[in-house]
């Protein structure tokens, strides 16, 4: 059994990874190293990919700066959040402002340091990358269209960073990554939907506040019909093997997503949709591994 004091420590664990989104972090960590793996370095052998000490670096980089942007954003929609998510905004607050305040910036010194391994260029790249979200947090994301389109590009910046460390241009990897930033917006955007009354509350002027779900829900319907554009080419262009099951599952959610987009006028309503996107997006990391099966048993 435990004791008080190592009840109490448990749960300030629990509650800094609730404010870090330690399950987030780990998503974006395997999927860095599976793009790495199967589309940035596949002519690499997989053990030279993933003993690779530099690209170690940026992942973990990437994981302090996107550790500390969760805090800071938190930090800011501590208000906002007792309204829109109030079970876990109270076990947020099970650790202290200034707590949260002092871990943001060890991590981004954290981040500073690790990318300094890596080269110059790096610490240049994340320092702009933390300052961006830091910008985002306190100011962008209070603004309609500049606030989303932030947002999704700020997600895609740890890929970017990879990308950059391969200097692989293939003209497959720009397609993979309009599909992802699409469904990212599309994320932000019902998300926006599904916080609509504590952003009202507190004076957050997001695409639906200002110009009503009806709008926001002619944008969703477009940009789902814009997915399904890099979808086409990456199943009919490209070889990306067994990957394209995934592509088909995702039309096909795209689909039911629209259907009940338009059905929907509640916030369980927009969180169900939220869902779908995100099941999505984590099954879009995954299925790089069916990209194909038999290459990765060759190269390890």
């Amino acid at each position: 059994m435990l004791n008080r004091r190592q009840k109490h420590i448990l749960l300030k664990f629990f509650s800094m990874f609730s404010v870090v989104r330690g399950y987030n972090i780990l998503v974006v960590m395997i999927a860095q190293y599976l793009t790495s793996v199967y589309i940035l370095a596949h002519d690499t052998p997989v053990k030279a990919v993933v003993s690779d000490l530099n690209l170690l670096m940026l992942v973990l980089a990437s994981s302090a700066t996107i550790a500390g942007g969760y805090i800071i954003n938190n930090f800011y929609d501590s208000e906002k959040d007792l309204i829109n998510r109030p079970i876990k905004s109270r076990l947020d607050k099970l650790v202290s402002q200034n707590t949260k305040l002092s871990f943001y910036f060890v991590l981004n010194f954290l981040a500073v340091v690790m990318a300094s391994y890596v080269s110059f260029r790096a610490v240049i790249f994340f320092s702009i990358y933390i300052f961006g979200i830091w910008l985002y947090s306190h100011k962008l994301k209070k603004l309609p269209f500049i606030g989303n389109l932030t947002s999704a590009i700020l997600t895609i910046t740890p890929f970017f960073a990879i990308f950059m460390y391969y200097k692989n241009f293939e003209t497959v990897i720009f397609v993979h990554a309009v599909f992802l930033f699409l469904m990212i917006s599309m994320r932000e955007l019902t998300k926006d939907l599904e916080n609509i009354k504590g952003d009202i509350a507190q004076n957050y002027v997001t695409i639906p506040v200002a110009y009503g779900e009806k709008v926001s829900k002619i944008m969703l319907t477009v940009m789902a019909v814009l997915t399904l554009v890099p979808a086409y080419f990456l199943l009919f262009k490209y070889d990306v093997g067994h990957m394209d099951l995934f592509f088909y599952l995702s039309a096909f959610l795209l689909l039911v997503f629209l259907v009940l987009l338009w059905k929907s006028n509640a916030k369980l309503h927009y969180l169900i949709l939220h869902n779908i996107l995100k099941f999505i997006i984590l099954a879009g990391v995954f299925s790089i591994l069916l990209i194909d099966v038999q290459v990765i048993l060759n190269r390890i």
